[in-house]
């Protein structure tokens, strides 16, 4: 299959694919007269550049498209099988990898199979090593990936391909030595950026051009949607909510300072909260363990949570009041018509929900937020791997 459109998407032509590959990625199939419209393009230009996107496997004749009368048109729409993108999402002790058509349409998904990342290459090629054993598993043609998107926390810069919690030299990006270890284009993104753009594209958003996706995780992270497009800022690390200096208090943040929002408002906040409290002697449904020595981790506070445990509910109450308190800030500032809750975090629902809620109402302005719906992540453990599937198409064609 020719790939000329891919090796040179900055050439005229290239460009007029790419618009096409958009309009059907966006709005669903065409006919040649409906893209000369659309792209104010003669028809005999558009029906060349469409044979040649056939002809490279991009598009599909989709047959003839129903009328009330006179010639029927051909429509043409997007081949799922013109290759594959693969996101990988790198959690804390977990990976998960997901696998899109071309289409968008997700054709495997590899939920949370335990591995911890490390600070070295040795690390990262075992992991590529795995991704790379996972395709085959599954029976796709390595050369059929058309990219890779890979989601870090923390800093990420996109374009330079560095992480900085993931930091393997100043002289070797991470982005560029998983290219070379996968063979293939790979984009890295901090992981709330891909959540928010795979909400955005496959989950709970409908139409709204301005969205803020709040990450509630072991951390706290932030991506935003601002006139349709996913915000970057100046260096590619905005939203960075989670050290944001809200709080009063004396909990030293993993960045070294204190006050970061991040303290009063994440799983890791609710954890030291919750075990602080088991060490007054509250009781609560993890009490017994507790007592025993055994590791209490933050799953099984949530666990406790929808087991309606009291202890639990309180102190998911207490992060849902100060991160309220924050999203009504936010609200004032950017007034999004959508506010997305997604993460681990999200697993406690409306016990989170009511209290995010009733401090929003408490400390934002009312002009503002009643334009602003509050919902959970539709997609949710998936929408990190997800997002970095559909970052990584729009990245690779050229489409933001």
């Amino acid at each position: 299959m020719k790939r000329s459109f891919l090796r040179n998407i900055d050439g005229k032509n290239s460009i007029l694919k790419k618009k096409i590959i958009a309009l059907c990625i966006n709005e669903g199939d065409y006919s040649l007269a409906d893209l000369s419209k659309e792209l104010n393009t003669s028809i005999p230009t558009i029906t060349k550049l469409v044979g040649e996107l056939m002809d490279e496997g991009f598009l599909v004749d989709m047959g003839k498209l129903g009328t009330n009368g006179g010639r029927r048109p051909s429509i043409y729409g997007l081949n799922p099988s013109a290759g594959y993108f693969v996101g990988v999402d790198v959690r804390r002790q977990s990976v998960s990898i997901a696998v899109t058509d071309f289409k968008g349409q997700m054709i495997d998904y590899l939920q949370e199979f335990t591995f911890i990342v490390e600070n070295s290459e040795l690390s990262f090629r075992k992991l590529c090593a795995t991704i790379r054993k996972h395709i085959a598993d599954i029976g796709i043609d390595p050369s059929m990936v058309l990219a890779y998107g890979v989601n870090l926390s923390g800093r990420v810069n996109n374009e330079t391909g560095y992480c900085f919690t993931y930091f393997i030299g100043e002289d070797r990006p991470i982005g560029e030595f998983l290219e070379e270890e996968l063979d293939a284009p790979v984009f890295i993104e901090n992981d709330s950026r891909a959540m928010t753009y795979g909400e955005y594209i496959c989950g709970v958003a409908n139409s709204e051009k301005n969205m803020l996706f709040i990450n509630v995780t072991w951390g706290l992270g932030m991506g935003m949607i601002i006139d349709g497009k996913l915000s970057y800022g100046k260096s590619g690390f905005s939203g960075e909510i989670g050290h944001f200096p809200l709080l009063d208090n004396d909990q030293i943040c993993h960045c070294g300072k204190t006050g970061c929002l991040e303290t009063g408002a994440s799983g890791s906040a609710i954890h030291r909260i919750f075990i602080e409290k088991l060490r007054e002697g509250r009781a609560s449904l993890l009490s017994e363990k507790f007592g025993k020595g055994e590791e209490i981790r933050l799953v099984d506070i949530l666990n406790a949570v929808n087991e309606e445990d009291v202890l639990a509910i309180e102190v998911v109450e207490e992060i849902g009041t100060v991160l309220g308190r924050a999203l009504a800030g936010l609200i004032n500032i950017f007034n999004p018509e959508l506010v997305v809750i997604g993460g681990v975090v999200a697993r406690a629902k409306e016990y989170l929900l009511l209290p995010v809620k009733s401090a929003i109402q408490k400390h934002s302005l009312n002009m503002v937020n009643k334009d602003t719906t509050i919902k959970f992540s539709k997609l949710g453990e998936k929408a990190g791997p997800v997002g970095a599937c559909m970052l990584s198409r729009s990245k690779l064609l050229g489409l933001m």
